[in-house]
């Protein structure tokens, strides 16, 4: 079961819900009764700029109308592209993406997802290729509005000696999920899994991963952090697995979330399946609320209460933004969150 599928076939039962176990915090056929009809057509010369407008030498825009695209970076060549995913209007959308990245090339990807608050319902598949030695940074803002039902799954191939670099940021929507699903070969490729979350109102967000390492000398290192307020709700689900046979592996996953409001809520599952010996492997997991000494200390140098915790908070989720290495894209999220939180 999937949206997709639901999509296809114009079938609400195929819908994920609860009854599934990686859909349990996620329930989309408990939401819609009905499916909408399709999206219009967007008419890409009306579309404002994005997030990341004057940072990319190329720019692709996915939306309804344009549902398939291909991202090729020739061997040993640099590119810095952007990925914009558009909803306009109201329906149903679907979309996919695949990237290729050739050996020892590198590309930062730019990834945002936009639009108004709209009762859309969307679904966008990317596939990630990378080849031997090479390098992908992807940035992930994903801003498509409080009434957005959004599902995003990326399946990423590693090439041996390659890296991983991905931050996904998020506010949420109605139902929004991002997957992310790696593909990992050991062989001194090492991939860096980050998320951060900025919710309030009833906004939901799902950040969802599985790393399957299956060779030997692989390096997975995965943090993420988020806040929630109003009554939103935040998902984490992260799972690395250590094929048999994949020794040295070297992984580390932490999640730490922060609740400012009696009524939001956070569900997390970090999970290990080791199936190898010898490796090294850890995960964490905290969630709580912001530290009153702390606030009183601010607050005895001046600050009144709403600009303690905006300051603390800013600070507790700009350690997933401070590992984006584009400097440029950084400075972006930093505005984002800062705008968000209100500081």
């Amino acid at each position: 079961m999937s949206l997709r599928s639901a999509i296809v076939e114009g079938d609400v039962s195929l819908l994920p819900g609860k009854r599934q176990e990686d859909w349990r915090w996620t329930d989309i056929k408990g939401l819609l009764r009905s499916l909408p009809d399709a999206a219009p057509k967007v008419d890409l010369s009306a579309i404002s700029t994005g997030p990341f407008e004057g940072l990319a030498g190329t720019i692709h825009v996915l939306a309804a109308g344009q549902p398939s695209h291909l991202i090729e970076v020739p061997d040993g060549e640099t590119r810095v592209i952007a990925l914009r995913i558009v909803t306009q209007r109201a329906g149903v959308f679907l979309g996919s993406v695949d990237i290729k990245v050739g050996q020892d090339a590198s590309l930062v990807l730019l990834e945002s997802y936009e639009g108004p608050d709209v009762q859309s319902v969307s679904q966008v598949d990317l596939g990630f290729d990378l080849g031997p030695g090479a390098r992908l940074e992807r940035v992930v803002l994903a801003d498509a509005g409080v009434a957005a039902i959004l599902v995003s799954k990326a399946r990423i191939t590693l090439g041996a000696g390659s890296e991983l670099a991905q931050t996904l940021v998020s506010c949420g929507g109605r139902r929004q999920r991002l997957e992310t699903l790696v593909s990992h070969p050991g062989a001194q490729a090492r991939a860096q899994l980050d998320g951060a979350y900025v919710l309030d109102g009833q906004s939901h967000c799902d950040l969802t991963s599985e790393v399957r390492h299956e060779g030997c000398g692989g390096t997975t290192t995965q943090l993420t952090k988020g806040v929630v307020r109003g009554q939103s709700r935040a998902v984490f689900q992260g799972r690395i697995v250590v094929e048999p046979g994949a020794d040295q592996t070297d992984a580390r996953m932490g999640h730490h979330a922060l609740i400012l409001s009696d009524r939001a809520e956070v569900n997390a599952k970090p999970e290990l399946l080791i199936f190898a010996d010898d490796v090294q492997c850890a995960h964490g997991n905290t969630v709580g609320a912001l530290d009153d000494e702390v606030l009183f200390y601010m607050r005895q140098r001046g600050l009144d209460e709403h600009q303690a915790r905006a300051l603390l908070t800013e600070a507790f989720v700009g350690e997933v933004i401070d590992r984006v290495d584009f400097e440029p894209a950084r400075e972006v999220l930093r505005g984002w969150v800062a705008a968000r939180l209100g500081t």
